[in-house]
C-alpha cells in the first residue's frame, strides 16, 4: 500500500477501535474525508481506495474539484460557514450541508435546492465550546432552530454538528462532544427526530466516538498536514 492507503487503513483502525471500546457496530460511524486544499487528484486516489464520502469547506474550490470528479459518485458533504450569495450552488451541488447556524441560511437553502434532486441533508453547527470566534449557534438557541429547519421543505435535518475549541484534555474533549449528544437527544425528546452527530476530527475522534458520534470528519490523518489552512 502507499502512503495515502496506509493513512486511510490507519483511521479505519482508530474507528474500529474507539468503537468496539464504546460497544459500538463501527459500520454506524461514517468516515468523512476532509478534502480541502487537497487537489482532485489525491481525492480519486482515495475513492479508489474505497472513501466515498468527502467534505470542502469552500465553494469555490469544491466547485473546481467536483466538475473534475464528475465521473464518480462521490457524496459531497459542505462543512464550512455558509454566506448567504453562496447558498444556491451549495443546495444545487451537494448532498449534507452541515454548517446550518441561522433559520435564514436553512430557508434559503430550501428555497433554492431543486426539486429534481433528494431533499438535503442537513445538521446545525452548536458552538459547545463557548469560542467567540467559532461559527455555530448557541446550545440554547437548539431546540429553536432544530423545530424550524424540522418544518421546512426540501431539507431533512439529521442531526447536530460541532468543531470545539482544539484541547489536549481528554476529558474536556469528552464533556464537549457529550455535551452535544444531550442536546441532541433532548430535541429527540420534544419530537424533533435526528441521528447524527458529526463530530471528531484527527485528533480527537476516539473521544467523539466514546460520546456517540456517528460522522467523523478527517483531514489530516487522512491527506497529511495541510500547507496551507
Amino acid at each position: 500500500m502507499n502512503t495515502q492507503q496506509n493513512r486511510l487503513q490507519g483511521v479505519k483502525s482508530r474507528i474500529a477501535l474507539a468503537a468496539a471500546a464504546a460497544g459500538r457496530d463501527p459500520r454506524d460511524i461514517l468516515l468523512l474525508a476532509v478534502s480541502k486544499t487537497f487537489p482532485a487528484e489525491r481525492i480519486r486516489t482515495t475513492f479508489a481506495d474505497g472513501q466515498t464520502h468527502f467534505g470542502e469547506n469552500y465553494l469555490q474550490e469544491a466547485m473546481e474539484k467536483m466538475d473534475g470528479l464528475a465521473d464518480l459518485p462521490i457524496t459531497w458533504h459542505f462543512i464550512g460557514p455558509i454566506q448567504s450569495n453562496k447558498t444556491r450552488l451549495i443546495a444545487e451541488r451537494f448532498g449534507w450541508v452541515h454548517s446550518i447556524e441561522r433559520s435564514k441560511i436553512a430557508e434559503r437553502l430550501a428555497a433554492q435546492r431543486p426539486l429534481r434532486l433528494p431533499p438535503l441533508q442537513v445538521c446545525i453547527q452548536v458552538n459547545t465550546s463557548g469560542e467567540v470566534s467559532k461559527s455555530g449557534c448557541a446550545p440554547e438557541e437548539v431546540m429553536t432552530l432544530a423545530r424550524a429547519v424540522a418544518k421546512m421543505s426540501n431539507l431533512q435535518l439529521r442531526g447536530l454538528m460541532t468543531v470545539p475549541e482544539p484541547t489536549n484534555d481528554l476529558r474536556l474533549q469528552r464533556s464537549r462532544f457529550e455535551s452535544l449528544a444531550v442536546l441532541l437527544q433532548q430535541c429527540v425528546t420534544a419530537g424533533v427526530p435526528m441521528d447524527t452527530l458529526s463530530m471528531g476530527m484527527s485528533m480527537d475522534l476516539e473521544q467523539a466516538i466514546a460520546a456517540g458520534a456517528t460522522i467523523v470528519r478527517i483531514g489530516t490523518a487522512i491527506f497529511g498536514e495541510r500547507a496551507v489552512t
